[in-house]
């Protein structure tokens, strides 16, 4: 029997969360991302060093200023690593753009028109590439912008419904709900309860995502991630698409048992979806504490490791 990773890339895209290149090289998904996090995991490799000693030093010469020089040195850094990550896979290369600017619409956009015309720059149409933007209602709408002018989005950080009906009237390619951080934040709300499995919170959320874009007829491709777990990709398994770290997929590559598909398209409902102004999106994700804190919280974290790569850029 083929293994339960080869089973789910015959019902599921799989996507590789990682920036290592030789770990895609080797896995060989059809999409990859990057992130300031992720530059960071593998900064200290040999072979990445060329690449952010150049991204720092152009840097340099677009700026006198120290703080946008390292903030353009971030933007070369993660372009230059997804430009060699865009070598070996043959789909999307998601890019993001700094959570520090999640609730600033105009930096937002003008951040993701800059980052596709540095993967221009090498040769990179973008047609391969997602740009990544938090789920915030700012980041949403910056989102919308874009797509009307061909740069296709990757909505991240998206913890609850309201969020992923937004994106989905917005246009945006493709969502990136986190699984595994909803777990994290049940687990310690009520860390008695049993969530494995199907009671997974982080699963369900999912689930009910995509069943409601397949209902509706949205285009926009659910893309599951931040997982704990291969038990959360196979209650998953059939989902658009699912990205997930080296070390999950070399256990689902390691596992010879049958692997069933979960997640299927139905057929469309006559109800017609309700699309959410500002204010009632902000009213529900209020109502939600796990996606307020999660948002928040993936926020600061993201910025923070753009704070890291920063300091780290600076030292060459």
């Amino acid at each position: 029997m083929p293994s339960k990773l080869e089973q789910l890339r015959q019902m599921t895209v799989v996507v590789a969360d990682t920036g290592d290149i030789d770990a895609i090289r080797d896995l060989q998904p059809q999409d990859a991302t990057t992130n300031p996090s992720l530059v960071l995991k593998v900064a200290d490799k040999p072979q990445y060093q060329p690449l952010l000693k150049e991204a720092i030093e152009k840097a340099r010469q677009e700026s006198l200023d120290l703080a946008q020089q390292l903030a353009y040195a971030v933007d070369r850094a993660s372009v230059a690593i997804g430009a060699e990550i865009n070598q070996v896979i043959p789909g999307y290369i998601s890019t993001e753009v700094s959570a520090k600017l999640s609730f600033d619409i105009r930096a937002t956009v003008e951040k993701a028109r800059r980052l596709i015309h540095l993967y221009q720059e090498k040769g990179i149409g973008r047609d391969r590439v997602l740009i990544k933007i938090a789920s915030t209602w700012e980041g949403i709408k910056a989102a919308e912008i874009l797509e009307k002018e061909g740069i296709h989005c990757n909505l991240t950080l998206l913890f609850a419904m309201p969020q992923a009906v937004a994106c989905a009237e917005a246009g945006t390619t493709l969502i990136s709900p986190f699984v595994g951080r909803i777990l994290d934040w049940y687990k310690t709300a009520q860390p008695n309860e049993d969530w494995s499995g199907a009671n997974d919170p982080g699963v369900c959320s999912v689930q009910k995502i995509y069943q409601y874009y397949k209902e509706h007829g949205y285009q926009t491709i659910v893309m599951g991630a931040s997982f704990r777990n291969t038990d959360e990709i196979e209650h998953l398994a059939g989902c658009d698409r699912l990205t997930i770290s080296p070390a999950l997929l070399e256990q689902l590559a390691a596992d010879q048992g049958e692997l069933k598909q979960v997640l299927k398209p139905e057929a469309a409902s006559s109800q017609q979806p309700q699309p959410l102004d500002e204010a009632t999106f902000r009213w529900q994700m209020n109502q939600d504490a796990m996606a307020t804190e999660k948002l928040a919280q993936g926020i600061s974290q993201f910025a923070a490791d753009q704070d890291k790569l920063e300091a780290l850029l600076a030292q060459l």
